[in-house]
């Protein structure tokens, strides 16, 4: 069989080509390699040991389950299951549930081959516009390029779709799909997860529109969808867009700068007299007082447009009218192209003066005028007119109360006080455990708030989860903060030492600072696991094809991967349990008889 890397680098060598249409997809299931390497990128992911409707996990994988799976697609009896309803707080309002489709671990595999065949076909015709669920962008890229591209705007336009990924037509995506794929058993493999439905308090309930419920291939598929705004956007920039790039500069901006040219050449010929310099001063605080381009220009429009996933923003230099037009166009190509309706409540449009909230930071395009010398000496606005990034105060407060970090109380004279309280339920944790879950918690914030020009403001959370955490460490030893603070303070920096195989160390509490870094963070965290160029020895597909039992030594055909959640539910009691503590792995390569007997001991 071809090696499924191969397979999707050739696919992806025609992903440009819009004239180019992709038959014989669904031959590709077929190829048991592709499973294998499917099944080392889910198996990182921390849902991977939770259960579909149909009760099964990745636990028990082998060949021969793989190979049922593919029997199934090629005789077309393969139907997925529905996924298991579950609901999981929202994380700015706790008390509202939104739902989370669990497939079972079959249909993850397929939806993972079929979600890497459909990256390698749409991700190269993606707009650079889009962000979210992509290989090697995220939040930070989104943020970076509003802020390169945004510069001067004059009205922002937030935009949010009603139920977004609830609302995807079918039968729009199908149509979007076909365009590019003519394989006809791959399409109805679509139609197939897109009408699966989900199991609710054992009761099926069917999709009539929206994403496969928890899918792994419901990003691309969103992304695929969406991709028609990209699009509609670019060809409303290059019909909204007026002028040349470089703005002719007002009246009175050139007035003042000739004013300013004259003094200068002035002082040149007659010398640094003390009313040659008062003038040429004045002249200089006039022209940098004045603003550059006009305040209304008819002349000069510009339209900017971000998006990551649902979540976009459109950007105009222009009149309030033409920021109404805009909304007023994209909100009927929604809902006549896409079948998608715009909340009105939601989306905005809001002056560029005014702080927009997108991705969990504010931004604003700065007025400030300060001046400061450029890489020729000259002084300039350098600030004014460039998009500033903020992080909003209620992000890290809700963050100390999620965290339960704090208690707000009033004083007698009803000013109010912030005390930081002991956490209780890391007080029967290991010190070094509670320093590095606190470092975690700070360091979690602070990379994603690190563009922000305010990012320094998150010292005050610093400050307040170690206050709690030195509360935490004085209830846990029934003693003062104070003693504990004189008892783990080496260097003026609090820690504690802990043993390792490599010998002692420390573990200290965060102190690296919080300055404003413009780097967008390594770690993508929103972005699908990516197959990779190379795969290691030690690997689960390799371990699979090795056939050579890690219990007991012997060589089959039929190795099973026997998966745990976590280590630390090892009782160690059994040898198979001692050598997973060892290996420090969740998953053992196992003979039948092997799997069989510690499936016997489980149940």
């Amino acid at each position: 069989m071809r090696n499924p890397i191969n397979v999707l680098k050739s696919l992806e060598s025609n992903a440009c080509n819009q004239e180019y249409r992709y038959e014989r997809l669904y031959r590709n299931l077929y190829n048991p390699e592709f499973y294998l390497l499917a099944y080392k990128n889910i198996a990182k992911s921390q849902g991977s040991m939770t259960a579909g409707s149909d009760g099964k996990t990745l636990d028990d994988m082998s060949i021969k389950r793989i190979q049922q799976i593919i029997d199934s697609l090629k005789d077309y009896s393969y139907q997925p299951s529905p996924a298991r309803r579950t609901y999981i707080s929202k994380k700015n309002d706790p008390n509202k549930k939104r739902p989370l489709g669990i497939p079972s671990s079959d249909d993850k595999l397929v939806q993972e081959v079929v979600r890497m065949i459909l990256e390698s076909i749409y991700e190269p015709t993606f707009s650079p516009q889009s962000h979210g669920f992509r290989p090697n962008r995220s939040c930070h890229t989104a943020l970076l390029q509003v802020k390169a591209t945004f510069t001067g705007a004059n009205w922002i336009i937030e935009g949010d779709i009603k139920a977004c990924f609830d609302s995807f037509d079918h039968h729009v995506l199908i149509d979007i799909l076909r365009r590019r794929i003519q394989d006809e058993h791959f399409i109805g493999l679509m139609w197939k997860f897109l009408k699966a439905g989900y199991m609710e308090n054992w009761k099926y309930h069917s999709t009539y529109s929206g994403s496969p419920q928890g899918s792994g291939a419901s990003p691309i598929l969103a992304n695929i969808y969406l991709s028609e705004l990209d699009g509609y956007m670019e060809d409303k920039k290059l019909a909204f867009d007026k002028g040349m790039s470089n703005r002719n500069p007002s009246r009175e901006y050139w007035r003042a700068q000739n004013a300013f040219r004259i003094c200068k050449k002035k002082l040149k010929l007659e010398g640094n007299t003390q009313e040659n310099v008062r003038e040429l001063k004045q002249a200089q605080q006039k022209m940098l007082s004045t603003p550059c381009n006009p305040v209304c220009d008819l002349t000069f429009k510009r339209i900017q447009f971000n998006r990551y996933a649902d979540d976009f923003v459109i950007g105009i230099i222009g009149s309030r009218e033409d920021a109404e037009k805009v909304k007023e166009d994209v909100k009927a190509f929604l809902q006549g192209k896409l079948k998608l309706t715009m909340s009105e409540e939601k989306t905005k449009i809001t002056h560029s003066s005014e702080f927009v909230r997108y991705l969990g930071y504010d931004f604003t395009v700065s007025r400030d005028v300060s001046t400061k010398r450029n890489i020729r000496g000259s002084l300039s606005r350098q600030w004014s007119g460039k998009i500033r990034l903020y992080v909003p105060k209620e992000k890290w407060v809700n963050k100390l109360r999620e965290y339960k970090a704090f208690k707000i109380y009033h004083d007698e004279n009803g000013i109010e006080k912030w005390k930081a309280t002991h956490r209780g339920e890391l007080m029967n944790r290991p010190e070094v455990e509670i320093i590095s879950k606190t470092n975690a918690e700070i360091r979690g914030i602070y990379n994603y708030y690190r563009l922000a020009n305010n990012a320094t403001v998150l010292s005050k959370f610093a400050f307040i989860m170690i206050g709690s955490m030195y509360k935490t460490f004085a209830a846990k030893g029934n003693t003062s903060v104070a003693k504990v603070r004189a008892s783990h303070t080496k260097n003026g920096i609090f820690g504690v030492e802990y043993r390792t195989k490599a010998g002692q160390k420390r573990c200290e509490v965060y102190n690296d600072g919080f300055r404003k870094n413009i780097k967008a963070a390594p770690d993508f965290a929103d972005v699908l696991p990516q197959y990779r160029k190379y795969e290691g020895a030690n690997s689960l597909a390799s371990r699979i094809r090795r056939g050579i039992c890690e219990l007991c030594g012997e060589t089959t055909n039929d190795i099973h991967i026997h998966h745990i959640r976590q280590l630390k539910d090892l009782t160690n009691r059994t040898e198979w349990e001692k050598l997973m503590k060892k290996r420090r792995r969740k998953s053992l390569a196992l003979c039948p008889v092997c799997n069989e007997k510690i499936h016997a001991n489980i149940t």
